[in-house]
């Protein structure tokens, strides 16, 4: 039987709710000082929990309104809710485990475009109004050559925006006071310079007064910024339970890892307007967001590919496993501190607090992060998270990171397969077959370089075959790897062979014997 059936139906989290609540403030009546381009789990437990952290030090005080950036979405039960939400936070922090809830009450409401188109351009009037926040995706910042500006709304979100800035321009007669600063949060680099761009484009598509555009880009700022936080979203799986903790259901329930980062490549000028460091937030402003891009890449997003492909192959399947087990922990740790932290620009106390958090992160019980997940695409990520490492290593050291050598061979021994069924190429783990997805070219390149040795105990020879074919293959890394780091090809094929003859642990025990 069910915690509903047992239970009596519980009162659903708005403010009239929130104001019985022991303990908790009555809400603030604060303007408007955000718009936000995005109502889903993440700006929620990341942008809007950070407004929500200012306005309880009193150091920003103002709200936020949500936008729907497409036509179906969830602005009926954010304003059921009167704009509340939970945030669960959940993980590890400083070796201890961390598990809070908390009522964010940083957001007045949400609006849809798409069903009060007016609405939403009033947003645009507000005296109060100065920044702008987004994240619709990696595909979201892009021209939409079908939108118009009379349209109701345009399609696209940059027209969406150049419809509100216009709306502001026209409203407030050009003032160049009255300029919004944007802090896209999508996923892309240079996302602020990317988002300037389409806005101007469109700006010009609609031919809007050059007066128009000379105010976009001389009264607004487009920061670039960089996120950092895994959110997990709804937690289904538990809801009831927590909802029963709680006392209270709530439909906007989102959860999250401790660990946050925010860079935000702007005007200094900005911090004291949006003081998120007052408050202990993990927040940087720079002039330069890219080597805090490449610290994320090469650290956090590196070290999960240098080990999931091995730890899968080794009979482990979460991250959390890997984690759990000595050998693997071992692996992940010496190779982020031996071979990548070298690598970096940072100062060396910046890269080694990162590197200490990415070791808790990984660790986070309340994350089951499976590695078939993580597989996905592994060449493409390879070349983009860890080919870097190992130039500049090499370049530096003179020889080859020995893990991150390891890692790769790992690669080619987990794409080891002979049929393509379904759009994925199927490997074998101790008798069982997984799925090696990739892009259907990758998959073929890898099935003929292995085919009539996809099974089996592995030759010397045929290893030193399938490794020169591969790492020759200049679409898979943009070079021919074997001209490009000496003495890579031999090593990869030596640790192939045994690999694939011994198993991952026994070839891996061996190379950590060497490096001793």
């Amino acid at each position: 039987m069910s915690l509903s059936e047992t239970s009596p139906a519980l009162p659903r989290l708005n403010a009239t709710r929130f104001a019985t609540v022991a303990e908790l403030p009555e809400l603030p009546a604060l303007p408007e000082r955000i718009v936000q381009f995005g109502e889903g789990n993440f700006l929620r437990a990341f942008v809007d929990w950070m407004v929500h952290r200012m306005n309880s030090a009193g150091v920003f005080n103002g709200r936020v309104v949500l936008v729907q950036p497409i036509a179906q979405g969830l602005t009926d039960v954010i304003n059921a809710q009167d704009g509340l939400y939970t945030v669960a936070l959940r993980g590890r922090q400083n070796g201890r485990i961390v598990n809070t809830k908390e009522v964010v009450t940083s957001i007045s409401r949400c609006v849809n475009p798409y069903a009060d188109f007016d609405a939403y351009l009033a947003c645009a009037i507000s005296p109060d109004l100065r920044f702008i926040v987004s994240n619709t995706t990696e595909a979201g910042i892009r021209v939409d050559p079908a939108d118009t500006i009379g349209a109701r709304p345009a399609l696209s979100f940059p027209g969406k925006l150049t419809q509100l800035l216009y709306k502001r321009f026209q409203h407030f007669q050009g003032d160049p006071s009255r300029g919004l600063v944007m802090l896209p949060c999508e996923l892309i680099e240079k996302n602020g310079d990317t988002l300037r761009r389409t806005v101007q484009e469109t700006a010009t598509r609609w031919e809007l007064p050059a007066a128009f555009l000379k105010w976009v880009n001389e009264s607004c700022v487009f920061t670039n910024t960089l996120v950092d936080r895994i959110v997990t979203g709804y937690p289904k799986d538990e809801i009831e339970a927590l909802q029963a903790e709680l006392g209270y259901e709530d439909r906007l329930l989102v959860a999250a890892e401790v660990f946050h980062a925010w860079v935000i490549e702007g005007p200094r000028s900005l911090e004291a307007e949006l003081p998120l460091r007052k408050v202990g937030l993990d927040v940087v402003w720079t002039d330069d967001v890219q080597p805090y891009r490449e610290r994320k890449v090469r650290i956090l997003n590196g070290a999960h590919t240098m080990t999931v492909l091995g730890a899968y192959l080794a009979g482990l399947d979460t991250v959390g496993e890997f984690m759990n087990d000595a050998q693997f922990r071992a692996f992940v740790e010496e190779g982020i501190h031996d071979e990548i932290l070298p690598t970096l620009q940072l100062p060396p106390a910046d890269v080694e607090s990162f590197a200490r958090a990415v070791s808790e992160r990984f660790a986070n019980p309340f994350i089951k992060h499976q590695l078939l997940s993580i597989s996905l695409n592994s060449v493409s990520k390879f070349k983009a998270r860890i080919l870097g490492t190992m130039l500049d290593y090499q370049k530096m050291r003179g020889a080859l990171p020995p893990k991150l050598t390891f890692s790769l061979a790992a690669l080619l021994a987990f794409y080891r397969g002979r049929v393509i069924r379904d759009g994925a190429l199927l490997g074998n783990r101790a008798g069982a077959e997984y799925k090696v997805q990739d892009d259907l070219p990758v998959l073929e390149a890898f099935q003929q370089a292995w085919s009539g040795h996809a099974e089996g105990v592995l030759s010397a020879d045929v290893a030193k075959q399938v490794a020169t074919t591969i790492l020759r293959t200049d679409a898979f890394w943009g070079r021919d790897l074997d001209a490009a780091l000496t003495g890579l090809t031999d090593a990869v094929a030596k640790h192939l062979e045994a690999i694939c003859t011994v198993g991952v642990r026994t070839a891996l025990a061996a190379i950590e014997r060497r490096v001793a």
